[in-house]
């Protein structure tokens, strides 16, 4: 898992609610179990037509949006059903941080698993970040996961809550995999032992 510590990039304004992980990654492209390739149906349903024709007024058709690293979204984010594949598409597409109010717990989470930052904010802040990137491409908003900020194009900071092992995981790239094989001496120092106390194993 790629590292997320500073990013400063293009932010997509989706001020839409309840974005649901199908709106995110519809049904029918859940048949795979690799993590990369679904960046193109991302949002499908609402960025192309039936016939796959863009469809020029989606927020990420848009050329200020096409390179966008950051979504600035509405309430309830990645609600609907637990599908680990909609932070896949977003990763995918090259969103590796998401701002709301609020999000469903599962989608939350997965994010964490996945190397995405979804960061919370009150309304009134998300508000100020949506209308900043709603400047489009020129307006780059910076996220510093160190220091737990994120500032506007105008140097507008604001301050963010974040789990402290999930940010310790986040800082160093580390998904459950990760965390795991940090523990590889130990866990070799117990086959070991394990070996010689149980060779019957």
């Amino acid at each position: 898992m790629d590292k997320f510590t500073k990013l400063t990039g293009i932010a997509a304004p989706m001020p839409l609610v309840n974005i649901d992980t199908d709106m995110i990654i519809p049904k029918q492209f859940l048949k795979t179990i690799a993590r990369t390739g679904l960046g193109k149906n991302l949002f499908d349903e609402m960025r192309y037509t039936q016939d796959g024709a863009e469809i020029p007024g989606f927020v990420l058709n848009q050329p200020a949006y096409r390179k966008a690293e950051i979504l600035v979204a509405g309430d309830n984010f990645g609600c609907g059903s637990s599908r680990e594949h909609a932070p896949w598409a977003l990763l995918d597409f090259g969103i590796r941080a998401v701002i709301s109010t609020s999000y469903a717990d599962i989608f939350y989470n997965n994010c964490f698993k996945n190397g995405i930052l979804p960061i919370v904010l009150p309304a009134d802040q998300v508000a100020i970040l949506m209308d900043d990137a709603k400047k489009g491409a020129n307006a780059r908003v910076t996220i510093d996961l160190e220091s737990q900020t994120v500032t506007t194009s105008d140097g507008q900071s604001f301050p963010f809550e974040v789990d402290s092992h999930r940010k310790h995981c986040l800082l160093n790239g580390l998904d459950d995999i990760g965390l795991t094989l940090e523990k590889a001496s130990a866990i070799d120092s117990f086959e070991k032992k394990a070996a010689t106390l149980r060779p019957w194993v």
